[in-house]
């Protein structure tokens, strides 16, 4: 099995049943900034029968820094630089403590919770139950977070095949394979049919769609920084805003492909378009539902700024009651993966006037400051622990 390994490592026996995937490790960022990705955390914990958040918190507290879990995206990630051989090794000990039967070494377990708040390792293999250490920090997570409770059945190879790509339907790339499978159940389109996908924008179609919306989007003028700025008129990015907002329920493909369509998907101002017309209130509770859509079209520095600019917009001027809860909206699009450190410090070092009046931007900076220190603290963390390996 290509990638494959024992469970166990100290088993050399290339015939050992029980078997998980490498563990793979990706450093991205730089500087403060650094942090390390675990791509297949959720196949690694699929084959240890344990949650992913069991494993990546063990990371954090055997390693010493910040992790982020994000079930929703399939993304693991512990603050600062581990290379993968560390990581495989911390992993053991997990392995070790948290998996395999005390009595049999045998990894074919299930974690019990008891009434009296233990934690057993109960066994499948030898039917011994063996308990965990509960003085690990990792305990209290297990205890706060029980495992599923699994109901036996036999499954049909088709129903377990559909369960694994509801499983991989979060991954970064599901809005580019949904697009693809729309796409192919379509017929093929004639180059030269292409004005049915046209908007009617004579000058009374347009006033009669702006005075509907009475001004529900702002106009993006960004100091003309896009070569495809009109003179006057209807711009790209308003037929696409207006769009939205006149189709509330469109899904993330279908705006991506309006987007497509009017040739802006790869613009930087299209995000903060999409931004002021898909949030409102709920915020919170709506990032992780766009964060697919907002992932693809984020490809720059430029992008990540305009899709901040575009949430300054959604607090500062469409919900400014939300202006005092910018940090829990900032840690939201942390945890997604929408924003990075580098940008995110620079966005919070300075105001401007961009997207919203310099009063409003400074107002929004300093409800984002619990953020940011808490940021700047995590990466002060990770490099003390930098520190502390080179003596």
């Amino acid at each position: 099995m290509s990638g494959m390994i024992n469970i166990r490592r100290d088993v050399q026996d290339s015939f050992y049943r029980y078997k998980m995937p490498k563990l793979q490790s990706k450093i991205e960022g730089k500087g403060n900034g650094i942090k390390t990705v675990v791509p297949n955390m959720s196949d690694i914990a699929k084959a240890l029968a344990r949650p992913p958040l069991y494993t990546t918190k063990y990371f954090g507290f055997e390693l010493g820094a910040q992790v982020i879990v994000n079930n929703d995206t399939d993304r693991y990630i512990v603050n600062g630089a581990h290379d993968a051989q560390r990581l495989q090794e911390t992993l053991d000990g997990f392995i070790e403590k948290f998996v395999l039967c005390k009595a049999c070494k045998n990894p074919e377990t299930e974690l019990v919770i008891t009434k009296g708040g233990d934690i057993n390792r109960d066994c499948k293999a030898c039917g011994k139950n063996t308990p965990v250490d509960i003085r690990h920090k990792l305990a209290n997570v297990i205890i706060k977070n029980p495992p599923e409770k699994k109901k036996k059945s036999k499954k049909s190879k088709k129903e377990s095949d559909e369960e694994q790509e509801e499983e991989e339907a979060a991954s970064d790339d599901e809005l580019t394979r949904s697009i693809q499978a729309a796409a192919a159940s379509l017929p093929a389109a004639n180059a030269q049919t292409t004005d049915e996908w046209s908007v009617d924008t004579s000058a009374e179609a347009v006033k009669a769609r702006m005075a509907a919306l009475d001004g529900a989007v702002d106009k993006l003028v960004l100091n003309g920084d896009d070569e495809e700025d009109e003179e006057g008129g209807e711009t790209a990015y308003d037929v696409l805003g207006n769009w939205i907002e006149e189709n509330k329920s469109a899904s993330d493909i279908e705006i991506y492909k309006k987007a497509q369509e009017l040739e802006i998907d790869h613009k930087h101002r299209t995000l903060a378009v999409i931004v002021q017309c898909v949030f409102d209130e709920n915020i919170l509770k709506q990032v992780s539902k766009h964060a697919s859509l907002l992932k693809k079209l984020n490809t720059s520095e430029k992008h990540e700024k305009a899709l901040l600019g575009g949430f300054e917009r959604v607090i500062g001027k469409k919900n400014p009651e939300l202006i005092p809860g910018t940090s829990k909206i900032l840690m939201v699009l942390y945890e997604n993966d929408l924003i990075t450190e580098e940008v995110i410090e620079k966005w919070g070092a300075k105001p401007s006037k961009k997207y919203v009046d310099k009063d409003t931007s400074k107002k929004i900076r300093k409800a984002a400051e619990p953020f940011l220190t808490w940021l700047a603290e995590a990466e002060s963390d990770d490099d003390d622990d930098d520190e502390d390996e080179s003596d």
